[in-house]
C-alpha cells in the first residue's frame, strides 16, 4: 500500500498544479479585463517572487557555492526568457483568446522542450528504444492536438446555463470579443511563450550543472526579471495609476500566482 502510494504521488502533485494553474489562468484573464497592463502583471509577479525567494534562499542554501560569471550569465537569460518574455506573451496571449485555449496549448511545453533538447543536442532521441518512439509519438500527437483546437470550429453544447456575471457589468473593460485573426495572433503568443519557457528549462538544466541552488538561482532570476520588466514596463506604460495596486483583483492575482510560482519550486 506504501509503494503504491509513493508512486501515485508524483501524478497527484501532476493533477494538483494543473489546477491550480488553471485557476490561475482564470485569475489573470478577470485582472485583465478589469484593465491591468500585462507587463504590470508581470513586474509585480516577480517582484513579490523575488521578494519572497530571497529569504528562502538566505535561511535553506546558506553553503551555496560561490556565484561565477557563467551563472550570471545563465541567470540573465533566465529571467530574461522566463521573465520578461515568457509572462508578456502569455498574458497577451489571454488578452488576444481563451483561457482554456491558452491552457490546453501551453501543454505543449514538454514537446517544444524535447525538440530543442534533441536540435540542440542536450539530448539524444534514441529512435531504437521504445521511450524514444514514445516520445517522438507524443510530440507529434501534441501538435496535432493543439492544431485541431486551433482550426477547428465544432458545435457548441450548453449543457448547463450560466448567468452568473462575475466581473463588473458597469466596467468597459469587460467588453471582450474576440475575432479569427485576434485568436490566431493569440496562439502565436501562446506558442512562443511555450518556445521561452522551453528555453528557460534548458537553460535551468545548464544552471543546476554548476549551481546546485535551486532556491538561490530562482531569486537570483526574479531579481533580474523584476529589473527588466520594470524597465520595459516604464517604456510601455507610464501611467503611474496603472501600476497602483489596491484591494481588488489586481492584489489577489498578483499574490495567487506568486503562490502558484512557490509551489512548483517546492513540487
Amino acid at each position: 500500500m506504501g509503494s503504491m502510494s509513493n508512486s501515485l504521488k508524483p501524478a497527484l502533485l501532476m493533477v494538483g498544479v494543473q489546477m491550480v494553474f488553471s485557476a490561475c489562468n482564470i485569475i489573470y484573464k478577470l485582472a485583465i479585463y478589469d484593465g491591468m497592463n500585462i507587463i504590470v502583471i508581470a513586474a509585480y509577479r516577480l517582484a513579490f517572487a523575488a521578494v519572497t525567494t530571497i529569504p528562502l534562499a538566505l535561511i535553506f542554501e546558506r553553503k551555496r557555492p560561490k556565484m561565477t560569471w557563467r551563472v550570471f550569465y545563465l541567470s540573465l537569460l533566465s529571467g530574461l526568457f522566463a521573465g520578461l518574455l515568457f509572462q508578456n506573451l502569455f498574458y497577451g496571449a489571454l488578452v488576444l483568446t481563451s483561457a482554456t485555449l491558452v491552457s490546453a496549448i501551453y501543454n505543449l511545453i514538454p514537446s517544444v522542450t524535447f525538440v530543442l533538447a534533441v536540435s540542440f543536442g542536450f539530448e539524444e532521441l534514441n529512435w531504437g528504444a521504445v521511450t524514444g518512439k514514445a516520445k517522438v509519438v507524443g510530440t507529434i500527437l501534441g501538435f496535432a492536438g493543439a492544431l485541431v483546437l486551433t482550426f477547428y470550429k465544432g458545435v457548441e453544447f450548453d449543457i448547463w446555463p450560466f448567468a452568473i456575471n462575475i466581473l463588473d457589468p458597469k466596467n468597459d473593460h469587460t467588453e471582450h470579443v474576440t475575432d479569427t485573426t485576434t485568436e490566431l495572433l493569440g496562439v502565436l503568443c501562446v506558442l512562443l511563450s511555450c518556445f521561452c519557457f522551453s528555453i528557460w528549462l534548458i537553460i535551468q538544466a545548464k544552471i543546476s550543472e554548476v549551481y546546485p541552488c535551486p532556491q538561490s538561482s530562482i531569486a537570483l532570476m526574479s531579481v533580474i526579471g523584476t529589473i527588466q520588466c520594470v524597465i520595459f514596463g516604464f517604456i510601455v506604460e507610464r501611467d503611474l495609476n496603472q501600476w497602483k495596486l489596491g484591494w481588488d483583483i489586481r492584489l489577489l492575482t498578483v499574490v495567487f500566482s506568486v503562490c502558484f510560482m512557490l509551489m512548483l519550486i517546492h513540487c
